[in-house]
């Protein structure tokens, strides 16, 4: 009888506590349900908005497809006024500012993010680290104004004259100078994407493990050794991330370049001190005056340069991938 009466006592209890943890379950069966919920109209929206968004741009351009038809891209004349619209020397200029800022800032900013993470005290570390993120939220037209105010001088008189000289006037540094133009325009392309590339190489190197750079103190190698042969290739995915992040904000820059190139639109660029414009400069300052079917050149514009910043970040992406399997 007393072995009855337990067994019937923790066969209440059981039943008890599964009443209890009954409405706990259900509960939380509830908030994930919601939570669910809630993240799927997220998804929804966000698919609708990228729709949209695109789907918005591709109607915008079919006019500028349908009025240039195939010298939309091989043609150099882009002439509102005439409603001749050629794009080949809009794309040589984004891709050759684009290039020149990566020529000056991948190995400047990659250079100071191995400084700041490696070689400097923690309080000097800490003050870059902040001069970087403020040089970060200068507006563009800042860069601009400077570039032609200060800079734009020291290139016209120093250093293209500098260039033309060492070489020879040989391609691509012949022709006059002016002061303004693609290289000018690169230079400042490359400070304004520099403290991208800094702030997120200097992330990556920093994730790079401590036992990793003692281990190889440890074996007798140099500081360039370990920095160059160790830090850097560990956290190469992050620093190539770096220079995408960088990339795709050179190749979408519009306030700054329209003050720096000079606007020329008609003009395959030949050399690097040519006057020129880009894509997203000649989008900045054609569109409050345009109408009829230079609205659907510019939205061609819009829809050309939205193409090739897609295939940067894709030919990164799959850079990156193929570089996690090797690690």
């Amino acid at each position: 009888m007393p072995m009855d009466q337990s067994t019937t006592s923790n066969n209440v209890a059981g039943d008890l506590s599964n009443v209890s943890s009954s409405p706990k379950r259900s509960l939380a069966a509830r908030g994930d349900g919601r939570y669910n919920f809630a993240m799927r109209i997220g998804q929804a929206l966000l698919a609708i908005f990228i729709i949209c968004f695109f789907g918005s741009i591709i109607i915008q351009s079919i006019p500028g497809w349908q009025s240039g038809g195939f010298d939309f891209f091989t043609s150099t004349d882009w002439n509102n006024a005439d409603l001749q619209f050629g794009t080949l020397s809009l794309i040589a200029g984004t891709l050759v500012t684009t290039f020149i800022a990566l020529l000056f800032a991948v190995p400047v900013g990659i250079s100071a993010a191995l400084s700041i993470q490696f070689l400097l005290h923690r309080r000097l570390r800490i003050f870059f680290s902040s001069l970087v993120e403020v040089l970060a939220i200068v507006p563009s037209i800042v860069f601009g104004v400077w570039g032609v105010v200060v800079i734009a001088p020291w290139v016209q008189h120093t250093l293209e004259p500098f260039l033309r000289d060492v070489t020879g006037g040989a391609p691509p540094f012949q022709g006059e100078i002016y002061g303004i133009g693609l290289l000018l325009g690169g230079l400042v392309l490359g400070v304004m994407i520099l403290p991208t590339v800094v702030a997120v190489s200097r992330d990556a190197l920093a994730m790079v493990p401590q036992t990793l750079i003692e281990g190889a103190y440890g074996l007798g190698a140099t500081r360039a050794q370990v920095l160059f042969r160790v830090a850097l290739p560990a956290a190469r995915r992050g620093v190539l991330g770096a220079v995408t992040l960088g990339t795709g904000r050179a190749l979408g820059e519009t306030v700054a370049m329209a003050t720096i190139l000079g606007g020329v639109t008609d003009n395959f660029p030949s050399s690097a001190f040519d006057l020129g414009a880009t894509l997203a400069s000649t989008i900045a300052r054609d569109f409050l005056e345009a109408t009829g079917a230079q609205v659907g050149a510019l939205g061609s514009l819009a829809l050309i340069l939205t193409v090739i910043v897609f295939i940067v970040n894709y030919v990164a992406r799959k850079i990156i991938m193929r570089q996690a399997v090797t690690l």
